[in-house]
């Protein structure tokens, strides 16, 4: 009784403390704290390297490292250069911020609302100290989880490893148990300039790839101490990040350092061609103000002044390209034969024993998705639109996209047309000729509900998809139930093309391997089916 009039004295009862005696017992559950969803600390998330001890973060449940060097600082006489080993430290060095990105022209990155709004880039410090990965782990284990290499898109000038909040590797980890990597690794002039026809390094035009086979040496050598399987890896990109897949699929020094492959929205079928290559490189001198051959100085220049100069030598030899048929203008990888097979890719051994994975969206290139007013467009302004780019076979195609997809607004036709799968499909023809490993084929169609639909299933719109980041990556999908109960099957069917190499068993129908003869393609939308070439009469309109 005195211990109950001390609560009362307090005004315990008042403000609804319980007031118990010795033999009370409470029926009002107790309130548990919800734990931390981060853990970071100095001694929390500690894994070992060749170079020195990292440490990361855990971020709900998943052992998170960024900023890790798998190479060293390519400034300086490594301009140019193939990438070389990071220099080792002492102590243990923090991996809890995202590593530089390449140097590039981000100006006016942000100057349409629209498209800064629905992409919602990521942009850090730039530096030639760019050499950097990564990874998302469940855990640091013996766990032997299969691992999935994340190339970044913007063709070979642009973008970074966390360009895009779809691009982390957190949902995938902690869904599927495997262990998520991503890369930044050197752009434009400064991966691929080609110099040796002036005497300089025989592996510039490539530099930029041969950065990314460093990165795959380093997942071979150290994957293990993060729980995942060096000889389960699967290299998946998106856009320009495609087209590096497929090239490195055609690097003999890539061979064995992964084992299944995924291209989204880009996929090439050949280098550029090492005499335009040459041209360029010559060019580059010549705009910088230098002597062809004075390397040393190429290398002093400032990075900015060099990028500035690699414009102009671009737009210099725009003629020259077109007249040489030359498809991708500018710096990309290189047809050297040495580091890069000349031949057409997929039309040698050369990994043909990898499974691959093709997927394009429907409406990549939407000219409505920023321009509300082109929905109004008929027939005949699409006609016009198309013109320059098709001349006198304009009219067949719009018939042959219009016979085939009748229910189609004329922007939305405009839209297949421009986006049409031809380059994806010649991939998979080429692929599927090696006939030693399968090829999967995609096609995405599903629609944001926002800005009255016009965004459509747009360029890059799929890769949150994939990476179960539907709600992270909003602005592309609106987030909520209906994107994430796609993303589930997307997401599942994938990680089961990277331990098995097939990706049945994982949510979405029965995927029949690609074939020539009869096209078989999944249909990725809210209803997701098989059909067999579903856009074939009209692009093949387009010659």
């Amino acid at each position: 009784m005195q211990r109950r009039h001390f609560f009362h004295s307090l005004g315990a009862s008042a403000v609804g403390i319980p007031l118990l005696g010795s033999d009370e017992v409470s029926n009002t559950p107790e309130k548990t704290e919800e734990p931390p969803i981060l853990v970071a600390g100095d001694r929390i998330a500690v894994a070992d390297t060749a170079y020195g001890k990292i440490r990361g973060f855990i971020l709900r449940g998943v052992h998170t490292f960024l900023g890790i060097p798998y190479g060293a600082d390519t400034g300086g006489s490594q301009r140019f250069m193939p990438p070389s080993r990071p220099k080792p430290w002492t102590g243990i060095r923090p991996a809890i911020w995202w590593g530089n990105s390449a140097p590039q022209i981000t100006e006016n990155r942000y100057a349409q609302p629209m498209a800064a709004f629905t992409d919602h880039w990521n942009y850090d410090d730039l530096s030639e100290d760019c050499l950097r990965l990564n990874v998302w782990t469940p855990a640091l284990d013996n766990s032997r989880r299969p691992v999935l290499l994340w190339l970044h898109g913007g063709g070979f000038i642009h973008g970074n490893a966390h360009e895009q909040d779809g691009y982390h590797g957190e949902n995938l980890a902690r869904h599927g148990d495997v262990v998520f990597v991503s890369v930044n690794h050197r752009l434009g002039p400064l991966g691929y300039c080609s110099l040796v026809s002036s005497g300089g390094p025989a592996a510039s035009g490539n530099a930029g790839n041969l950065d990314l086979i460093a990165a795959l040496e380093w997942v071979r050598e150290h994957i293990a101490s993060f729980g995942g399987d060096a000889g389960n890896v699967t290299l998946i990109g998106q856009s320009g990040g495609g087209a590096k897949v497929t090239s490195l699929m055609n690097m003999p020094a890539a061979r064995g350092l992964f084992h299944k492959a995924v291209a989204l929205s880009g996929s090439s079928l050949s280098g550029i061609d090492a005499g335009y290559a040459a041209m360029l490189g010559d060019r580059l001198y010549m705009e910088a103000g230098l002597r062809t051959g004075e390397l040393e100085k190429l290398q002093e220049l400032p990075w900015l002044s060099l990028l500035q100069a690699a414009q102009r030598a671009t737009l210099a030899l725009a003629g020259e390209a077109r007249r040489m048929g030359i498809q991708r203008e500018g710096f990309s990888p290189v047809a050297d034969g040495v580091h890069l097979l000349q031949e057409p890719f997929f039309s040698t051994s050369l990994s043909a024993e990898i499974p691959m994975l093709i997927n394009t969206t429907f409406h990549e290139w939407n000219p409505a998705r920023g321009d509300a007013s082109l929905e109004q467009i008929d027939m005949a302004g699409v006609v016009e639109k198309l013109r320059p780019r098709f001349g006198e076979r304009t009219e067949p195609i719009c018939a042959a996209y219009r016979e085939l997809f009748p229910k189609a607004s004329p922007m939305e036709l405009w839209a297949l047309i421009v986006s049409n799968r031809k380059q994806a499909v010649a991939a998979a023809d080429a692929k599927f000729r090696q006939g030693k490993a399968p090829v999967y084929l995609a096609w995405f169609g599903w629609e944001p509900p926002h800005f009255d639909g016009r965004m459509r299933s747009f360029h890059c719109i799929d890769i949150c998809f994939w990476f179960l980041n539907t709600d992270r990556m909003y602005t592309h999908t609106g987030g909520g139930s209906r994107p994430r109960a796609l993303a589930q099957k997307m997401a599942d069917s994938l990680v089961r093309f990277a331990r098995t190499g097939s990706p049945n068993g994982g949510g979405l129908p029965f995927w029949e391997p690609y074939t020539t003869a009869k096209g078989e393609t999944m249909i990725l939308n809210d209803a997701c089916t098989i059909q067999y070439d579903p856009d074939g009469d009209a692009r093949r309109s387009l010659g």
